[in-house]
């Protein structure tokens, strides 16, 4: 008789019990829930693009190294000849490939709760024990809780986002170097968020053997090139540089953000239009009823609502799409996140959370 051959066969129990990563369709909405830049770039800029997609050799395979690439972020995040840079077809292909590293037995990857949803579904993908350890009510690090658990646990990697997300703040720099110092394993600080934060731990990478840092274009305007990189010691790159998979920076990828980053200017002012959107917006929630807005240096906002599922499709129905996280983790209880937009995106997302406040009244 031959066999019967199902999932629940072949596939690790682990797995079977997750669900996939959800990216719900936006076509219609105003689209303010996945921390995009909402501005494209010049229309000049995309001429010069359209013409390095015309003359691009596509039926060739790209740079595997990418060395072009990483010489221009080399020179614009002023990476000291001490460091090496690793690509990764945004940084979740990078924290993937950092959890198949360390995935020996009993092996553990630590964060905090919340934070970015990837840590703890990577490490279930890698078969190794995830520890993530509750912020304060506030959000803030309880570091006396990381440090309790890092000499319990002996994490392999410890993963901190810096602004956190889904909650928008940094964490006390002091605390982190605390962590750092007493970390077996590496720590990575994912600065994702690097452009509306003003605050960076790129010039500790020296003092630290054991840090890392990771960053992304995503954020600043190339979500669509999906490019991430990672930065630190030799000793550490050569050795993941082993699980990059050949040709994962795709020709395009490489000649797009090569010709961008030579006019880091444009991100630039867009990250300072955002970061002023932001103080509006933020102001703006300030003054509502029955809101509760939490502190941002990034390019989202993070707030309390009553009812905040039912805000949340009260908003869809009026073509607004924002990130509910009320149910996700105790700590983000009736709590919403909205991308800041371009003003007219902001001006209809504030009046339309204002209507559907007053018809929960």
């Amino acid at each position: 008789m031959p066999n019967s051959y199902s999932p629940e066969q072949i596939i690790r129990p682990e797995i079977l019990a997750l669900s996939a990563y959800h990216v719900p369709a936006a076509t219609g909405m105003i689209k303010l829930d996945a921390m995009e830049n909402p501005y494209p770039l010049p229309s000049a800029l995309r001429d010069d693009i359209a013409r390095l997609a015309e003359s691009a050799p596509i039926n060739r395979y790209p740079d595997a190294s990418a060395a072009a690439l990483k010489a221009i972020l080399r020179q614009n995040l002023e990476i000291t000849d001490d460091m090496e840079i690793l690509l990764g077809n945004g940084s979740d292909e990078i924290i993937q490939i950092i959890a198949m590293a360390i995935a020996k037995p009993g092996a553990v990857l630590m964060s905090v709760e919340p934070a970015f949803v990837m840590f703890r579904m990577i490490a279930t993908f890698a078969n190794i024990q995830y520890i993530g350890v509750p912020l304060q009510k506030d959000f803030a690090l309880d570091t006396e809780a990381m440090l309790a658990a890092i000499e319990k646990n002996r994490p392999a990697v410890i993963f901190l986002a810096y602004p956190n997300n889904p909650t928008g703040n940094l964490f006390d720099a002091a605390a982190i170097l605390r962590i750092i110092q007493a970390a077996p394993g590496i720590v990575v600080i994912d600065e994702a968020y690097n452009a509306f934060a003003e605050a960076s731990f790129k010039n500790q990478l020296g003092t630290y053997p054991n840090l890392l840092l990771m960053r992304t274009l995503s954020k600043s305007g190339l979500a669509g090139l999906r490019l991430g990189l990672l930065i630190g010691k030799t000793e550490w790159i050569a050795q993941l540089e082993k699980l990059r998979l050949p040709y994962n920076i795709g020709i395009m990828t490489q000649l797009i953000a090569e010709k961008v980053l030579h006019h880091t200017d444009v991100l630039s002012a867009q990250a300072e239009t955002i970061k002023s959107e932001r103080a509006k917006l933020n102001a703006f929630l300030g003054t509502m009823r029955n809101i509760e807005v939490y502190p941002s240096k990034a390019n989202f906002i993070l707030f309390r609502v009553p009812a905040a599922s039912q805000i949340f499709h009260m908003l869809k129905q009026r073509k607004i799409l924002i990130k509910n996280l009320d149910g996700t983790h105790p700590l983000l209880k009736d709590c919403l996140r909205v991308t800041v937009g371009t003003p007219d995106e902001n001006v209809q997302f504030c009046a339309a959370l204002h209507a559907s406040l007053t018809e929960t009244v």
